[in-house]
């Protein structure tokens, strides 16, 4: 019985094995599994693309003599993000590039602003670090300048919270608070909205270009004064909005009403630059929602389904392997006749120490001594007489 009783207990040892193996990954995946996927992914490419239409001055009218501001342009903010050296287990380095461009002029004629970004950030957070300081490039024909990022800008951190955050301004190139306001959806999507005002911020106190303070005469700027020359500062304000999936961090949705004018005073604008409201497409939006989802699945399978399966399975097959050696210990059960066990049947055969009578023939005999007939035992000839016990 110990031969048969043997593979039951290897493949018991087994799943009892197998078993206690499923129950620790369980326990473990989401532990370890997940961490390693909370992390802004290193092949990030993403285009955002914001639509609007607004106010924009026609720069060669200042030299022409006289401020004319364009109503009703459709406008187009386009940007581009890519992943860039440094970028490692922990930070990663993302380069945007960003136009605005009116879309009623062809070419060059139609660019308004341009500039490439530059930031490296925790790959958790998404908080900025100062390995290497960003840079800003606002000019093709000059280098990027260093800036200290010191806030969120193009994601924010995993498990985001109803709180406000620090969110970087490349116009201004400070931060500034950005508020929660609401849990809201976007195409069934839950979102976090975020808000954020800035400004007015003196733009010839951030950048030292040309364009940001100009001495003109009052008639060109439309003001009172004829030829005396007025000098105007270029300001900037904005509103931000941004819509956030809480789970990934992912940028599910933004909008800005960029407003920049020219004025002696910052609160009194008085030559219209730029102003509009420029939201994601729906195309952007819908490409971000499946970024989101994605990133959801991911950390929902790790997170969720596989710790259940995987334990799941663990219970079972340790329940399997001790049941099955349980069994496979045991001997076999005696038969049962009428209710009540029976003992099996002694072994044929003398026991030793015992004599066994040999098969023998009674022949019968008659005695005359007492007129009776009796029977002789007679030994069949194949066997041996019987030998006698002293």
């Amino acid at each position: 019985m110990a031969e048969r009783s043997g593979p039951s207990r290897i493949i018991a040892c087994i799943l009892v094995g197998l078993g206690a193996f499923l129950l620790a990954a369980a326990l473990l995946i989401p532990t370890y599994t997940v961490s390693k996927l909370k992390k802004t992914p290193l092949d990030l490419e993403v285009t955002t693309i914001a639509e609007g239409k607004g106010e924009v001055l026609d720069a060669k009218s200042l030299t022409a003599g006289k401020a004319v501001v364009n109503t009703d342009v459709p406008l187009v903010a386009q940007r581009y993000v890519t992943v860039v050296d440094p970028s490692d287990a922990d930070r990663i380095t993302v380069q945007a590039g960003q136009t605005l461009r009116r879309t009623d002029k062809q070419g060059d004629t139609g660019l308004l602003t341009a500039t490439v970004d530059r930031v490296t950030a925790d790959r958790v957070t998404s908080m900025p670090i100062q390995d290497p300081v960003g840079t800003i490039q606002t000019e093709a024909n000059k280098p990027a300048e260093e800036v200290e990022h010191t806030g969120l800008q193009y994601k924010w951190p995993f498990d985001a919270e109803q709180k406000s955050y620090p969110y970087f301004d490349i116009n201004a190139r400070a931060s500034k608070d950005i508020d929660f306001v609401e849990e809201t959806e976007i195409n069934g999507m839950k979102v976090y909205h975020y808000n954020q005002k800035v400004g007015p911020v003196d733009l010839s106190k951030v950048v030292a270009s040309p364009t940001n303070k100009l001495s003109l005469p009052a008639e060109t700027w439309g003001v009172e004064g004829g030829t005396a020359p007025i000098t105007m500062t270029r300001w900037y304000t904005n509103e931000r909005d941004v819509w956030v999936d809480p789970i990934t961090g992912v940028v599910v949705k933004g909008q800005e009403k960029l407003y920049q004018y020219y004025a002696r005073s910052g609160d009194k604008p008085e030559v219209t630059v730029l102003k509009a409201t420029l939201p994601f497409n729906e195309d952007t939006i819908e490409y971000q929602i499946g970024q989101a989802k994605d990133g959801q699945d991911k950390l929902a399978m790790f997170g969720r389904t596989v710790p259940i399966i995987a334990g799941i399975l663990g219970v079972i097959s340790l329940i399997a392997g001790i049941f099955l050696g349980t069994r496979g210990g045991r001997g076999p059960k005696p038969a049962v006749e009428g209710g009540a066990p029976v003992a099996p049947a002694p072994a044929a055969g003398p026991h030793p120490g015992e004599y066994s009578e040999p098969d023998t023939e009674m022949i019968p005999r008659h005695d005359y001594t007492t007129d009776q007939t009796v029977e002789i035992p007679q030994v069949k000839p194949d066997q041996d007489p019987p030998t006698t016990r002293l």
